[in-house]
């Protein structure tokens, strides 16, 4: 019986056994060098900044003529015959507090938890002053360096602590700022309805120059908050973070809600809860402003900033309803887009009346100028600038932006 003889691999085969073993091989080192490709340049980098930090600058050693030292003063909290300062060494190198004097006058202190404060760090000074209610106080810090810092209290009072009596109060100048006139101005739905075309584009164009005229305003006062922000805490930075992630957010948010609900009656809720998404957003910027008028102890200001912003307000609930003068939304959906519309007032008055974060002020506030220029530009281009209503009523869309943007300007010179 002959021997059976051994097959014989053809050279191709071979190969492509030789090329299946070393796959694996292959792939492990092509994602080390890729993984050495990435951390090249980083290496590289660090021993650039490691050579500058050794040569002494590059062999340059300049001083600056004076200590480079910043102090940013969050929060100020008055109790009978006690004066509390929390603040925030914002400079490059630490900060040691030496000295206090509340108007001109050098007064004991203590500071926890360092007279010594790092850089970011915080600590909260204690005066034992016995301040006299409505009176103004300036509060100045010395650093050892002898640079000061000063801050002011325009009419003392006793600061709100929370307890249940406080909410409450706050969360009723919410509901009277922000739910109550948004659904009142939402009954105007009926009639809206029973506007012509010419008038509708009106109202609609009206709504995306009242959503840009808030916006400004919000995005205005967030700059002047952020001003107050400087050295690392970057408040302008903030401002940026919150305004575009807000823009893109509710951009990809309408284009997913869009495709999926697609026209009609679904559309125009989409565009609605937009808009009422961004109106609420903007009154937590309000219930800021009202609850630190009040924590601060200008009462007088916090009540004219109520009765103010609840006649603006009325003209924000029509913007929410404008979108769905051709659907039949229930009386719950109508509720739902009032309480989005207005209950964040009331976490705003939370915010600024029980606490004081100017960086949660600034974010606030620019995620609030963001949303309203999202919706405004979403409303703009879906209900106003369309091809077959901008062409051919443009004056009567130029009229209502500008009719807007008016109303609340006009609204502004009573409240402001």
């Amino acid at each position: 019986m002959s021997a059976r003889p051994d097959p014989v691999k053809s050279p191709d085969s071979a190969a492509a056994g030789e090329q299946s073993e070393a796959g694996p091989d292959r792939e492990k080192m092509s994602r080390q060098n890729l993984v050495v490709l990435l951390l090249t340049p980083i290496v590289l980098l660090a021993a650039v900044i490691a050579l500058f930090v050794y040569t002494g600058g590059a062999g340059l050693n300049v001083q600056p003529a004076a200590p480079q030292e910043a102090i940013q003063f969050e929060n100020t909290v008055l109790r009978p015959g006690v004066i509390e300062l929390h603040v925030r060494n914002t400079s490059a190198r630490e900060v040691t507090i030496s000295q206090v004097s509340v108007n001109d006058a050098i007064w004991p202190f203590t500071i926890s938890p360092d007279p010594q404060i790092g850089r970011l760090g915080t600590a909260v000074l204690t005066l034992d002053y016995h301040w006299v209610e409505g009176e103004p106080y300036t509060v100045t810090l010395f650093s050892a360096n002898a640079i000061a810092f000063s801050t002011e209290v325009g009419a003392a009072t006793t600061t709100s602590t929370p307890s249940p009596a406080t909410l409450l109060s706050f969360t009723l100048i919410g509901v009277y700022v922000g739910i109550l006139p948004i659904i009142l101005g939402m009954l105007w739905l009926p009639a809206v309805r029973r506007l012509g075309r010419r008038a509708m584009l009106l109202l609609m164009a009206a709504t995306v120059g009242l959503l840009i005229y808030l916006g400004i305003d919000t995005f205005t006062e967030a700059i002047d908050q952020a001003a107050a922000l400087d050295g690392p805490i970057q408040g302008f930075g903030i401002i940026g973070i919150g305004l575009v992630g807000t823009v893109l957010l509710l951009e990809a948010i309408s284009r997913r809600q869009l495709a999926l609900n697609g026209g009609g009656a679904r559309r125009g809720m989409t565009l609605a809860t937009l808009i009422a998404v961004g109106i609420g957003l903007h009154n937590l910027g309000e219930g800021l402003a009202i609850g630190a008028a009040f924590r601060t102890g200008v009462a007088a200001l916090g009540a004219f900033l109520v009765i103010g912003f609840i006649i603006q307000n009325l003209t924000e609930g029509l913007g929410i309803v404008v979108p769905l003068v051709r659907d039949r939304p229930s009386l719950r959906a109508l509720a739902t887009l009032g309480l989005i519309g207005g209950a964040p007032a009331i976490l705003g008055t939370w915010i600024g009346g029980l606490s004081a974060s100017p960086i949660l002020a600034v974010l606030f506030l620019s995620i609030g100028s963001g949303a309203l220029f999202q919706v405004a530009y979403q409303i703009g281009r879906n209900l106003v600038w369309r091809a077959d209503e901008g062409k051919r009523m443009p004056m009567t869309a130029f009229a209502g932006a500008l009719a807007g943007m008016l109303v609340l300007y006009i609204t502004g010179l009573f409240i402001k």
